[in-house]
């Protein structure tokens, strides 16, 4: 039996496959390109393209797992992910484990109309909802902090409790893989609670320079994000959810006793990464 991993060059999916690999377990990444780093199996899939949606199951016609990451840069995920979800089980597949976040609950935006599906549908499921990743320090952050040697947010003094991708993998390998299915969700946090003058310091300390926080509105942290790169509504969408980080919103997230506990604190990982910021 295989184990089907969308998303397959992301940040979680790569990390997963490895520990898979590790335990013997087939697994095929999907991806637009159909690209995969050796020596995993890849196929061409595109949430936007149905017609790519038969791909996988030619690959391999005995999936029996399928890790779902919602596709990028959209604001509506259930339109595109619905058909091929009801498609995977007339495949066969019997289990699926879903990358939704924190601050998303059941039947809400995005993947919580996902996660309220797959309920729905009766079938083995996790939903994996994860707060904000370290992560994003080497990705959408990368830039300022080694260019300006600062980090920008909207989260003005709001802590959050910052988790890393490995711990992410770490639990999606769980779901995936224990004999019976866990049919439920998990907040997924990191070990602290941080707010990003806290998170500024520590790269400061772990640098050897000074990185600052900067705070901007929500409205030019959207702007931001667009000339990044990202559609606007999904732009808009960030911006917001960073107002809940003020709102303290984490914070009671952290304290929801439906969670698990990732084991990098952020310290460990910006050391282990420390060179991504060099200027």
């Amino acid at each position: 039996m295989s184990i089907l991993l969308t998303g397959g060059t992301g940040k979680t999916a790569v990390r997963l496959a490895r520990l898979l690999q590790a335990a013997n377990k087939r697994t095929i990444l999907a991806s637009r390109k159909g690209d995969a780093p050796a020596p995993f199996t890849a196929v061409k899939f595109d949430w936007h393209d149905p017609a790519t949606f038969e791909n996988p199951f030619a690959v391999d016609p005995k999936i029996e797992s399928v890790y779902l990451i919602s596709p990028a840069g959209a604001a509506d995920v259930f339109a595109p992910m619905k058909p091929f979800i009801d498609l995977a089980v007339q495949k066969g597949v019997k289990r699926f484990v879903l990358l939704s976040a924190s601050s998303i609950e059941p039947g809400g935006q995005a993947t919580g109309k996902v996660h309220e599906y797959l309920v729905k549908l009766g079938v083995d499921y996790f939903v994996i909802r994860p707060t904000w990743f370290m992560d994003n320090f080497v990705t959408a952050h990368v830039q300022s902090i080694k260019e300006k040697g600062t980090i920008v947010s909207a989260s003005e003094d709001g802590k959050i409790g910052f988790i890393s991708a490995d711990d992410i993998a770490q639990l999606a390998f769980d779901a995936l893989t224990v004999a019976e299915s866990y049919n439920t969700d998990k907040i997924l946090l990191g070990p602290e609670l941080l707010s990003y003058d806290e998170v500024a310091k520590t790269f400061s300390d772990v640098l050897g320079r000074t990185i600052t926080h900067t705070r901007v509105s929500a409205d030019e942290l959207k702007k931001i994000y667009i000339a990044f790169g990202l559609p606007e509504q999904y732009a808009g969408i960030l911006s917001y959810l960073e107002t809940l980080n003020a709102a303290g919103v984490e914070e009671k997230i952290f304290a929801n006793p439906n969670k698990a506990t990732g084991k990098t604190n952020l310290r460990s990982f910006v050391e282990a990464n420390k060179s991504a910021w060099k200027a």
